[in-house]
């Protein structure tokens, strides 16, 4: 173990286009020797992953060229899609050892998310374990439903209109929808019949559109609520009362 220790990076990758990557984001991972991205299950790519892959083929190319013996290192650890939090306590727990045992050798390590790193990210589980030891940067990504709202062409508050983030949809959802004018509703795959049968009882006109892989190659844009839901949706919905 080195007298310094390394830094942990917690970088949002945005929703999907590379090109949609920060500059600052870039930078970072073009330097530091390890990146860490979770996989839901082993075996199986993370979509972070894959959006960096322009970089992860440079810094490989250049490393062959010029003979490095320290090539980049990637981790991923496995965040199971569960909701058992005993399961994911212990997978939390697993990476952040993982992470903490490279930054105690003087290593910086980037954490890389979809989307911003801020919010509702794998990223602030590890981050809650390690910021009492060692120093954390985050770097703000483009989230998903700002890029969905662009994809729309639509904007997604306008004056004083109140914006509501709805991640998972329960009995919470009926109040909201009285209180508020614009909503983004996450991951939309979860939501049900009974869900979409409460929207559209709602007085006044609404408006829904989602979007599915919003900013890639797939990308598909629905008026209301898609039949097939993948686990990349996200739906805007208005309310004009």
């Amino acid at each position: 173990m080195t007298d310094k220790k390394g830094k942990l990076f917690g970088i949002g990758v945005g929703p999907g286009d590379y090109e949609l990557l920060t500059i600052k984001a870039k930078k970072i991972l073009e330097k530091v020797p390890i990146i860490c991205s979770p996989r839901s299950v082993p075996g199986k790519e993370s979509i972070a992953l894959s959006i960096i892959d322009p970089i992860i083929k440079k810094i490989k190319k250049e490393n062959e060229e010029e003979n490095k013996s320290h090539a980049l290192k990637l981790l991923e650890p496995v965040f199971p899609m569960t909701e058992d939090k005993k399961i994911l306590e212990t997978h939390w727990d697993d990476a952040s050892n993982l992470i903490a045992e490279h930054l105690d050798k003087g290593e910086n390590v980037a954490f890389i998310t979809l989307g911003d790193p801020s919010i509702y990210s794998t990223f602030s589980y590890v981050q809650k374990r390690l910021e009492k030891n060692y120093k954390i940067d985050m770097v703000p990504g483009i989230n998903s439903f700002t890029a969905c709202a662009s994809s729309i062409g639509k904007p997604l508050v306008e004056k004083d209109e109140i914006l509501m983030i709805i991640p998972k949809i329960d009995k919470r959802i009926e109040t909201l929808l009285k209180d508020g004018n614009n909503f983004v509703l996450m991951k939309t795959s979860r939501n049900t019949e009974e869900l979409e049968n409460i929207i559209h009882e709602q007085e006044g006109k609404k408006d829904i559109t989602s979007v599915q892989n919003c900013t890639m190659e797939n990308e598909k844009i629905f008026n209301g609520f898609p039949k097939n839901k993948p686990y990349l949706t996200t739906t805007i919905l208005k309310l004009k009362k």
